[in-house]
Formats: structure tokens, C-alpha cells, sequence
């Protein structure tokens, strides 16, 4: 008998099973790497929304607790996955400075946002107005460090490469069955993919396609992070992340040539050197109506789990939800009340 029975390996999925592992829980992970988003994210982790100049849904709580989560996982994994990057936000005018001077005197936002005007520096990039500066920002390598923690719980026994079977699942009253496993619970971290989960259907998930290009460029030589009307993430070897597109119809992980354009443009349209487009790459982000994760327990069947709808901000909610939910899971302390799915029983019909 496992205490856990995982099913999805992206981040939510990642997160919670190193939970688990620290609190020394038996558990067994099925993935099928069906779901993209967590690959091919772009892994900022930043407090402030830069186009409101607001703070993220709980992001102050978030970054003391995610950051030596992940710190504690390049030690265990022996890989480096979190890369400091300063986060420069493009001004457009004379009011967007304003503004920011303005989000800058607000105590949450006071230990987030420099209030010293970054002068322009890179003759590649047109900023005549210069920049604000995001304190305590960087990049999670998402693609690293799933890959090197797949590998972990391959080598420990601990993950099977299969797509899961929502038929063959047989819920009893104080265990699950899956095939030849059993677990005293499960939970469903699945992405995108919970669309087609019978039991967590109900909850309102409904995807956000991204697109992203890495582009390179000898000319650029940046070492920031720059916000504009897309971002531009340096990797190194002068290699760069641009993104990302919000679409609300397409439901593909397949790039589209229109999604090309539109960054292409909107990169050309503050940058002012030769690059070319190296790779592209998609994938659904698992976005909620009121933009707050999916997590706790299905209302009929106590022993089903979900994980899911970090959305676009998944570096610092994966760990912060994993522990809520495990604490919820296994000692039944209460999880946080705008991220509960108890929200959305009424829908369950």
C-alpha cells in the first residue's frame, strides 16, 4: 500500500512528490510528458504583474517559501536550475515612470520595485525612457530540472512512463486502486490534461496556449531580463527567450506561424539588431476564470486529490500549493480558501 499515487509529472506534479520525499511518504508517479507547459516555460520567477505595476496574488509569501525549495532541490539533484537575473520593465513615456514611482511607495510593493530610473544602455535596444528594476528576481530552468528529477525517481523506482486509464480506477472507502498498485491517495496534477479527468472535469480550467521563441543574436549582449511587450530572458551562449503569446481558442502544443510573427514583431519593435530564430516551441497553460490555483479534495470522493491551475506564475505557486496540499492531505490542515476547489462544488453536478 503507497501513501501516494501521483499522476502527472510537470511542476505541480515535481513539487509535490519532492514534498512527499521530505516528509519520507511512499508514492509512485505515472507521466506521460503529454502536457508541455511546464517545459517550455519560461521560468521567471518575479512578484510584480509589470503591466499594472501590482503584486502577484500572495507572491510576497510565495518567494520566502519557493526560492530555498528550490535551492534545497539543486543540492539533492546536483544541477543548477536557479539562475539570478535582474528584471528591468521597458518605460514607454514619462506616466508609466510615474506610475512606478507611484506602486514603488506601497509597502508591499516597497521590497519588489527600486525606485531609481535605470538609464539606458544597450544601443540594441531603443529605451529612451529607461527602465524600472524588479529586486529578488531570476529564472527557474523548468526543462532541467524536470528532466533531472524525472531521472531521480526513474532511478529510485519511483516513476513509470504511461498515460493513465481514469477507467480503470477503483476508488474504495480508505484507498484507491490502479491496476496492480494500491494507495491510500491519490492526486492529480495533470495540466491541461485534466480535461479529460472524470472527476475534477467540473472545475473550470480552461487553458491558455503560449508560445515562445529562443532567438540568437552576437549583436545583443544583455545580461537582463527586459519587460516590454514581450520579455527577453537571456540563457547564455547569447541565446535568448522570447515570450510569450496568450491564446484562448487553440488547444495545441503544435507553434503556429501567425504566434512567430506576432513576437517577431513585437520584438523588432524596441529591438534594434540582427537575430535569428533558433527554435519555437508551445504549449497550455492550465489557466483558472478567477487566475488561483485548483487544489484539495473532490467533494464525494475524499481520497481523490487535485493539483492543477498555476497558470502563468507556476515557478513560485508549485511549491507553495504542493506543501498546502500536503498538509491538507495528510494531517487535514485547511488550505488556503482562495485557492480551495471547495469554490467550485456547486458546479459538480
Amino acid at each position: 500500500m503507497l501513501d501516494y499515487l501521483v499522476v502527472g509529472l510537470g511542476l505541480a506534479g515535481t513539487c509535490f512528490c519532492e514534498v512527499l520525499e521530505r516528509q519520507g511518504k511512499s508514492f509512485k508517479v505515472l507521466s506521460d510528458d503529454s502536457q508541455q507547459a511546464s517545459v517550455v516555460a519560461g521560468g521567471l520567477y518575479n512578484p510584480v504583474i509589470l503591466k499594472r505595476f501590482t503584486l502577484a496574488w500572495k507572491a510576497d509569501e510565495q518567494m520566502v517559501d519557493s526560492l530555498p525549495f528550490y535551492t534545497q532541490m539543486e543540492e539533492k539533484l546536483k544541477v543548477k536550475i536557479d539562475h539570478k537575473l535582474r528584471v528591468f520593465r521597458r518605460f514607454t513615456s514619462i506616466e508609466e515612470q510615474n506610475l512606478w514611482f507611484e506602486a514603488a511607495d506601497k509597502p508591499k510593493l516597497d521590497p519588489f520595485l527600486s525606485p531609481k530610473i535605470i538609464e539606458h544602455q544597450n544601443a540594441c535596444i531603443d529605451a529612451p525612457f529607461g527602465y524600472g528594476e524588479v529586486n529578488h528576481t531570476g529564472r527557474i530552468d523548468t526543462s532541467q530540472l524536470l528532466e533531472a528529477y524525472s531521472a531521480y525517481l526513474r532511478s529510485n523506482d519511483k516513476l513509470a512512463s504511461e498515460k493513465f486509464d481514469h477507467a480503470l480506477l477503483k476508488i474504495e472507502k480508505d484507498h484507491i486502486g490502479y491496476k496492480s498498485m494500491k494507495a491510500r491517495r491519490i492526486i492529480f496534477a495533470e495540466g491541461f490534461g485534466l480535461k479529460i479527468n472524470p472527476y475534477f472535469n467540473y472545475l473550470p480550467l480552461h487553458g491558455t496556449k503560449g508560445e515562445l521563441l529562443t532567438i540568437h543574436s552576437r549583436e545583443l549582449r544583455e545580461n537582463n531580463v527586459i519587460k516590454s511587450s514581450v520579455f527577453v530572458i537571456p540563457l547564455g551562449e547569447d541565446r535568448y527567450r522570447i515570450g510569450a503569446t496568450y491564446k484562448w481558442k487553440d488547444k495545441t502544443n503544435i507553434p503556429t506561424d501567425a504566434s512567430k510573427q506576432e513576437l517577431v514583431e513585437k520584438l523588432q519593435s524596441f529591438l534594434k539588431c540582427d537575430f535569428e530564430v533558433v527554435e519555437h516551441v508551445a504549449g497550455i497553460r492550465p489557466t483558472v476564470t478567477d487566475r488561483r490555483p485548483l487544489v484539495g479534495a473532490h467533494p464525494k470522493h475524499p481520497n481523490l486529490y487535485v493539483l492543477n491551475g498555476l497558470g502563468s506564475r507556476g515557478v513560485l505557486l508549485a511549491p507553495f500549493a504542493a506543501k498546502q496540499l500536503y498538509a491538507y492531505s495528510n494531517s487535514g490542515v485547511k488550505i488556503d480558501e482562495e485557492m480551495d476547489i471547495d469554490r467550485f462544488k456547486g458546479k459538480l453536478v
